[in-house]
């Protein structure tokens, strides 16, 4: 078929998906569902290589990624009903101080806590993230918006364990500790040059405290500590409010029922907070190892069965059980087990559903036509892939959804172009980041839980965290040269 042809079938079929979830809220698996089929009829692969390919690629992102998505999973919910969030954050403030504090809970979110998801990430650190946010200065409010928002999508994209993360590497067929190593590599640098941009942008008078925060319905009388979430009447704790199809949420745990940053007699019986992160922090030093070790050529048969991500993540997900089993009884960690399989059903399926519509494109010639266009530069790729997954974003509002399918079109070019598949994979998420606005979950809750007006909000979140793809997209440029 002609190149015009290929090209402008996908585009169609894209814009229709986006319109699809967009206009008329359907959901986004449905609609990659669809486009798939859509794009492999269209492109003449017939009615029974469409099914075919869809199914067979459904099934081999899910073999790379699907275990680990929910280990990850089990992981964060358990964490998060033991109250760990609010313990670790309180513990930074008080190691780090107010001026370091930015920098510690940013790389803190956006590396080894990616198990937890982002809403409830926000909700449990919030009451905290609001009584430090004074010690900053009149923009402190901002700063500590701008920190949370940054740090908490860009690790989701780019870091392992983050459940978006996991989903690139799966489908670009990128070894799991390869991707956290390169991840880091572009995390690190954006999470703290994205602060120091921000922080200086509102220390120079960007931020009015005047129009950009408001009284959040969190805000409790002075002499309380703030309420983690407002109570709920059943034993089963608090669920957040649900939102735009665009954009995934989970509502794993609640408010862990034995928290309060107050409560030092409490707090005297809780375990060490190294040894609630221990498990995962383990697995996550097993998986670097061995990547480190493939990376030199070493192998040891040992390492090579720890050092997998599957088994170091399924050790990591017994241990934290262990633990919590201590720290807060059999009960309520198979109630944490059970909410953490409920919400890591729609990641598995819209992972799945990426893999589907990447392989049904790579079935046909766009590979070809694509690689036609992008001989001149291996940059070239990486721009557009980086453009794809922020238009992309822009019009869904899921970081994720718009990842997936950047990296899922532009795939099938990677591998005849003799692109590293990692560079791909972290464009597409540096991409994702751009522009995040009112489409979004997490826009809305850190506008509400962090005392910010909707100007404030369209500061921290989407200025910030745009600022941040621009960076990581520049930091992946710079991997590419060293990368091959």
């Amino acid at each position: 078929m002609p190149d015009w042809y290929t090209m402008g079938v996908v585009a169609l079929v894209i814009i229709a998906v986006v319109l699809a979830i967009v206009r008329f809220r359907i959901n986004p698996v449905i609609a990659l569902a669809v486009g798939a089929a859509g794009i492999g009829l269209l492109t003449g692969l017939g009615p029974v290589d469409t099914v075919k390919t869809m199914t067979t690629g459904f099934g081999e992102v899910m073999m790379d990624a699907g275990l680990l998505i929910a280990w990850g999973v089990l992981i964060g919910a358990m964490l998060n009903e033991m109250g760990a969030i609010t313990r670790l954050v309180d513990t930074l403030l008080r190691t780090f101080g107010p001026k370091g504090i930015p920098y510690a809970l940013g790389l803190s979110f956006a590396t080894y806590l990616q198990t937890i998801f982002i809403d409830v990430m926000i909700v449990m650190a919030a009451p905290l993230a609001r009584r430090i946010a004074p010690r900053l200065g009149k923009a402190g409010t901002g700063i500590i918006a701008a920190t949370f928002a940054i740090s908490l999508e860009t690790g989701i994209v780019l870091m392992v364990p983050g459940f978006a993360a996991v989903a690139l590497a799966g489908l670009l067929g990128v070894p799991l500790g390869i991707m956290m190593l390169g991840g880091f590599a572009i995390v690190v640098p954006t999470v703290i040059l994205a602060i120091i941009v921000m922080t200086v942008l509102f220390r120079a008078g960007f931020w009015n405290p005047a129009r950009d925060e408001e009284e959040t319905i969190q805000d409790e009388p002075a002499e309380q500590e703030p309420a983690l979430v407002r109570a709920s009447a059943s034993e089963d704790g608090v669920e957040l409010d649900s939102t735009r199809t665009g954009t995934l949420r989970t509502a794993i745990g609640g408010t862990p029922n034995r928290h309060s940053s107050g409560a030092a007699a409490v707090e005297a019986h809780e375990p060490p907070l190294l040894l609630l992160f221990g498990p995962m922090l383990s697995a996550l030093a097993l998986i670097a190892a061995q990547a480190v070790l493939t990376v030199m050529g070493i192998e040891n048969p040992v390492m090579q069965f720890l050092g997998d991500p599957v088994i170091a993540l399924l050790l990591a997900v017994i241990a934290t059980g262990l633990v919590g089993r201590a720290a807060v009884g059999i009960k309520r960690i198979e109630k944490a087990l059970v909410k953490g399989f409920q919400d890591g059903g729609q990641i598995f399926v819209l992972t799945g559903i990426g893999g589907s519509l990447a392989a049904v494109i790579a079935k046909g010639d766009l590979g070809e036509v694509l690689k036609g266009y992008f001989q001149a530069t291996t940059w070239a790729p990486i721009l557009v892939v980086w453009v794809m997954a922020a238009l992309l974003h822009i019009a869904v509002g899921s970081v994720t959804l718009s990842a997936i399918t950047a990296a899922g079109i532009i795939a099938p070019a990677a591998a005849s172009l003799g692109l590293n598949p990692l560079i791909i994979a972290l464009a597409a998420g540096a991409g994702a980041l751009f522009c995040i606005h009112v489409t979004s979950n997490t826009f809305w809750l850190l506008k509400l839980f962090l005392g910010q007006s909707v100007r404030g909000a369209l500061k921290t979140v989407t200025v910030g965290v745009s600022v941040a793809s621009v960076i990581a997209l520049g930091m992946t440029l710079i991997l590419s040269v060293f990368v091959h």
